[in-house]
């Protein structure tokens, strides 16, 4: 399903939502698997501030994370956009499969 040395960024988020309070708030992995979905479709980062709800600040700070981990890239043809990657979608899938066994 990964390749060498995906599963360790899957435990890593995995511990992020693991840690989480019980708090309506939304977590670190959830805003990731929002950003993640709403990319599937070409997005820049405003739309992405829109449909995820959040800062600009924050769009720049999970873009960054997202993009060094290449779960994100650069939409072709247009640098300004971002699209979700084949890791990307992986760990989308991952994700979801994490919440319907726990939920």
């Amino acid at each position: 399903m990964f390749e060498k040395g995906e599963p360790n960024i899957l435990a890593e988020l995995f511990v992020l939502t693991v840690a989480k309070n019980n708090s309506s708030h939304r977590g670190r992995l959830d805003i990731i698997a929002a950003i993640l979905e709403a990319s599937r479709r070409k997005v820049r980062k405003t739309h992405l501030m829109y449909r995820c709800n959040l800062s600009f600040k924050q769009v720049e700070a999970y873009l960054g994370f997202l993009l060094e981990r290449k779960l994100l890239c650069q939409a072709e043809g247009d640098p300004s956009a971002f699209k979700i990657t084949g890791k990307g979608e992986r760990f989308l899938e991952a994700y979801k499969g994490l919440l319907r066994l726990i939920g």
